[in-house]
């Protein structure tokens, strides 16, 4: 599959799974994909990679995925056994935006790490800085009222409050990590 029948197939994807029975997830998704082409220059050849897996990265939450309860667990698993999606794609999808906190807190960490190695370290912080730099409904907004919003919507006693703020250390170094290579990008002549 080349790149670009890549990036098609992957919207196409994500909107049968998402935009009727969830249509603010996947204007989310939307976001997070346009998010990943901002940052396509510090990418390289990873660029197509990182768009798929940002436009993917949620549908574990369609109804006919949730399995497990995990979305990352269930997009990925979705993504490898039935779409049969690029392994780079999917070991994204499940490890996206600090997962495997979430999944150590539901006991499926070993589950999640067995099944999916982790991607490149630097295509997961992408990954997360695209996720926690757009809202719900799909706008631009910054990692701090990301986390504060998601932390507000499911509260802070509950499984994803929780998580979220144990989360928000590295989800702010990470979403850093990648604001450098982008100021380290710019800096460079042309």
């Amino acid at each position: 599959m080349s790149s670009t029948a890549l990036t098609t197939w992957a919207h196409s994807l994500a909107e049968s799974l998402l935009s009727a029975p969830l249509p603010r997830r996947w204007a989310h998704s939307q976001g997070v994909a346009e998010r990943a082409r901002t940052i396509a220059p510090i990418l390289g050849a990873d660029a197509e990679i990182m768009e798929a897996a940002a436009v993917l990265h949620d549908i574990g939450y369609a109804p006919d995925l949730a399995k497990t309860g995990f979305h990352p667990l269930d997009g990925a698993r979705y993504l490898r056994e039935t779409a049969h999606a690029n392994e780079r794609v999917v070991r994204l999808v499940a490890h996206h935006s600090c997962a495997w906190m979430e999944a150590e807190a539901r006991g499926l960490r070993d589950e999640l790490e067995n099944e999916f190695p982790r991607e490149h370290p630097h295509l997961a912080d992408a990954l997360c800085y695209c996720d926690m730099n757009t809202t719900p409904d799909g706008t631009p907004t910054n990692p701090v009222d990301r986390v504060n919003e998601i932390a507000g919507r499911y509260g802070s006693d509950g499984l994803i409050g929780k998580f979220i703020r144990r989360a928000e250390p590295e989800i702010l170094a990470s979403t850093a990590r990648v604001v450098e290579r982008l100021s380290v990008a710019k800096r460079q002549p042309m």
